[in-house]
């Protein structure tokens, strides 16, 4: 058995070497992948967003609200403007996210307590710019009101005791566990390059065993480990389960050793999550073709398969909001499982005990291909492959 395993093994690697499809979706791309996410995201936070001024007060208030502004991380002061209806076309000739409307006399209403109203106005095209740039623009927003009001209580003699109490009664103490620099690289890249490797791993399953069918060599394969099917299915996924996980172990090493992505997990977690990684998804890509031997039919689940894990994996949008139906759909989806131990022994560092579930959801995708062994079988030695 170990010897036919070796020969299945061989032969599996002349096809690698002979095949370029391999060597780009198992290798190129997933290096590609991994360095492009990273660095695309490499700052952590968009910075300097362009934002535009519509200032009809021209007091030094009002200058100084837009100094304030244009001084935060994230925001940027690119134009001017001498209404909002220019602004607006701004906005939607995609030259500006935002622009701040200072009406005339702000500082006069400020100065006699009338309360005046200064507006912002945002686009949510993008998420990321939409809600940065409304955090901004409220905490400008709030900062000028609170300036006037510092600088009229201090008049009336006021302490700065009694002044900081009453423009902030309540004091906010802020904690982000893990990632306290709200660092878009930590959260994003920790889900979007193991997502696309599954990609490539469901892809490359499928396709490694519709291609004996479809090229005629199937017959020889199973002849090769006396059609015994567990055989064949360990010889022909050896070397493509040790290529992945090479790669997977590099974008580890990588994110965690080289770029220093805040974890609290062992290193011995991290390489068992990888391992997990792999199987489940070459796991997944064998039961999708066994349940459609059909090459072209297996590939389009995989690719659906995994173009909706990205959506229901909860890194962009958290599951436990989502409608009672896709709450329960998100378990079929092993980057979801895979997401959720990442968050829980690696980005948190809590035992691996808290993800059992989780955990027992990567092997069952592992073991997927036990309920299809028989009909891959068949297929292998009695189907006759069809465009």
């Amino acid at each position: 058995m170990f010897r036919n395993i070796y020969q299945i093994a061989m032969r599996e690697m002349r096809i690698l070497l002979k095949n370029p499809i391999y060597l780009f979706c198992m290798v190129a791309f997933p290096i590609m992948v991994m360095f492009f996410f990273t660095s695309m995201m490499d700052d952590g936070l968009p910075q300097d967003m362009p934002v535009g001024i519509v200032d009809l007060d021209n007091s030094s208030t009002s200058r100084s609200l837009t100094r304030r502004l244009d001084a935060f991380q994230n925001t940027k002061i690119v134009a001017r403007y001498q209404s909002v209806a220019e602004a607006r076309q701004a906005i939607q000739r995609n030259e500006i996210y935002a622009f701040l409307y200072i009406p005339k006399g702000t500082t006069e209403q400020l100065l006699s307590s009338r309360q005046p109203k200064i507006s912002f106005y945002y686009s949510m095209t993008s998420l990321a710019s939409g809600a940065l740039l409304f955090k901004d623009l409220k905490t400008i927003s709030t900062l000028g009101s609170a300036a006037v009001g510092q600088a009229t209580m201090r008049a009336k003699g006021f302490t700065d005791a009694q002044i900081q109490t009453f423009l902030q009664p309540i004091r906010i103490d802020l904690h982000q566990i893990a990632n306290p620099w709200t660092n878009y690289n930590v959260y994003l890249s920790t889900m979007l390059v193991p997502g696309m490797i599954m990609l490539f791993a469901f892809l490359i399953s499928a396709y490694s065993i519709g291609t004996e069918l479809k090229f005629g060599t199937s017959r020889e394969w199973m002849a090769m480990a006396d059609n015994n099917i567990i055989v064949a299915l360990l010889g022909k996924f050896l070397p493509q389960t040790l290529i992945f996980l090479a790669i997977v172990y590099v974008y580890e090493y990588y994110v965690f050793y080289v770029l220093h992505f805040p974890h609290l997990g062992s290193a011995w977690m991290i390489a068992l999550l990888g391992l997990l990684q792999v199987l489940a998804a070459q796991g997944f890509g064998i039961f999708a073709f066994g349940l459609m031997p059909s090459l072209r039919m297996s590939m389009s689940v995989c690719s659906l398969w995994a173009v909706l894990s990205f959506s229901m994996a909860g890194s962009a949008f958290p599951v436990m909001g989502m409608d009672a139906p896709l709450q329960s759909l998100s378990w079929l989806f092993p980057l979801r499982h895979y997401y959720m131990i990442y968050q829980i022994t690696v980005f948190n560092g809590f035992p691996l005990l808290e993800a059992w579930f989780h955990l027992a959801a990567l092997v069952a995708f592992t073991l997927l291909p036990w309920l299809v062994v028989k009909k891959i079988k068949n297929a292998m030695l009695t189907y006759v492959y069809i465009p």
